[in-house]
């Protein structure tokens, strides 16, 4: 008879939910344990796009194509860049037919956490540490309650992760670039001039040493980041964010001398602003296996956004250690495979991410970003070629 492991998930975010909607699918039981203390306690962060061969792989595994039919926006995977003097660079404004269709993050963790029996996933519980049991189990200590024994504890706990020192000392470092994001609501209706300069799908802007990204998300509402490459302390130090008009005033003090519809993206942001630091683990970073203990996602890898490739490798984690904890009558061998090949699998995705950062926001304006898109471009075309045999 097969022994099932008692599974601890920590953090209910898309690889961790994809793991335990994938072992429920095999009538497997884990707990989810989520330190916020329920579904909508905050924003889940902007649009991102789905991969075919990992985000939309790991929701079919899931089965839940159609649940992600639902929630796809093909219509918005165009793109442009723009110069600081609002030319248009570059346009690919008719994406429909491309296989990576933009999603909200709310939306998606929605369709997750539906596809879960009620109380798999424990709201609340903000785990403070993890510490060794009897025969080869983990207790979990969290602020008033302790868990356990497990058998298996799976880190999906993001960029922090609390699990990740019990078998990595390294830590995300800085990658020298600093986000300030903010949102705009009801563009389409509000301000029509901004929606069309987005466009369906992504805004791009650089110059002097600087960045702008405006995504469409859902619902009409844009999301945005201006995009710096400075010291880790620099946001606090330069803006005040007790007070939005403060903030918006520096921001547009920042980017002056760009062109006024690029700047009046700024001047039309709501008060929901936030710096958001970039922080990322070494390309390669691996660790030696450790029975009973185990990581996916950001608690693994942690990449710079640059690429869009962090919440497709969370949920293809989370599919592929489901997938061999089921296949495997050990399950410790399952969770051996599982790291063996992802360490593998993310080193493609994590120097990418990495080279992006490096080019990110060069002084020779948006040359460089031009030339990664004709770049992308070519190499997408290429493959369709040689699928369709014409390569």
């Amino acid at each position: 008879m097969v022994q099932r492991p008692r599974i601890a998930i920590i953090g209910a975010g898309p690889g961790g939910l994809t793991l335990a909607r994938i072992l429920h699918c095999a009538g497997i039981a884990a707990s989810v344990f989520e330190k916020e203390a329920h579904a909508l306690e905050r924003p889940q962060g902007g649009t991102l796009d789905l991969h075919a061969d990992d985000g939309q792989l790991a929701l079919k595994r899931a089965g839940l194509e159609a649940e992600f039919r639902r929630i796809a926006r093909y219509e918005d995977q165009g793109s442009r860049l723009y110069d600081k003097h609002g030319t248009l660079l570059f346009a690919d404004d008719d994406a429909t037919d491309s296989d990576r269709p933009e999603v909200d993050r709310t939306a998606l963790r929605e369709i997750l956490l539906a596809s879960l029996p009620g109380g798999a996933v424990r709201w609340g519980h903000a785990l403070r540490e993890v510490h060794p049991a009897s025969e080869g189990t983990f207790a979990l200590q969290f602020e008033t309650t302790t868990e356990g024994p497990f058998d298996l504890v799976v880190g999906a706990d993001g960029t922090w992760s609390r699990v990740r020192p019990l078998v990595s000392a390294y830590e995300p470092q800085y990658t020298g670039i600093t986000f300030i994001e903010f949102g705009i609501d009801d563009a389409d209706t509000r301000h029509p001039a901004l929606a069309a300069l987005v466009g369906r799908g992504k805004l791009g802007a650089e110059g002097d040493g600087r960045g702008m990204i405006v995504q469409r998300n859902a619902n009409a509402h844009l999301r945005g980041y201006a995009i710096f490459r400075v010291p880790a302390d620099w946001a606090a130090r330069t803006f005040d964010f007790t007070s939005p008009y403060a903030v918006r005033t520096r921001l547009i003090a920042e980017f002056a001398g760009w062109a006024p519809e690029l700047l009046d993206i700024i001047r039309a942001s709501n008060d929901s602003l936030a710096a958001r630091s970039i922080h990322a683990l070494p390309v390669g970073h691996h660790w030696p296996n450790r029975t009973g203990l185990t990581l996916l996602g950001d608690a693994a890898h942690v990449m710079s956004p640059f690429g869009g490739d962090g919440v497709n490798m969370a949920m293809l984690d989370g599919a592929e250690l489901g997938r061999l904890l089921i296949e495997h009558d050990d399950w410790r061998v399952g969770v051996s495979s599982y790291e063996r090949d992802m360490f593998v699998r993310v080193m493609g995705p994590a120097t990418h991410a990495a080279e992006a950062v490096a080019t990110e926001l060069s002084h020779l304006g948006p040359e460089l970003s031009l030339q990664h898109i004709q770049g992308y471009l070519a190499a997408r075309a290429a493959g369709a070629a040689a699928t369709n045999g014409l390569g």
